[in-house]
């Protein structure tokens, strides 16, 4: 089960790769195209992408200190690497 800010590891696929949702502490990023369509496959879809969206719509309203953005998280510093050529 998806469970919205958990983690920075988890990723739940929605039928196959057509859609992923890719969990982190401070966001949750969802990517890609889904067709929903009117069968049975598409239900299971439209349900896994319900159960992670109602997780993070949860996670967010039990937090009484949200703010009003995050900062965006700065790039890592480049470390320096020998030249193998010299």
């Amino acid at each position: 089960m998806f469970k919205a800010y958990a983690n920075d590891d988890d990723v739940l696929n929605v039928q196959g790769d057509a859609l992923t949702v890719e969990n982190g502490t401070t966001r949750v990023v969802v990517s890609g195209t889904l067709e929903i369509t009117r069968d049975k496959r598409g239900l299971k879809a439209a349900l896994a992408l319900k159960q992670a969206l109602d997780s993070v719509v949860e996670t967010l309203q039990a937090q009484s200190d949200l703010p009003e953005k995050i900062s965006d998280e700065p790039d890592a510093k480049p470390g320096v690497v020998n030249n193998p050529f010299k």
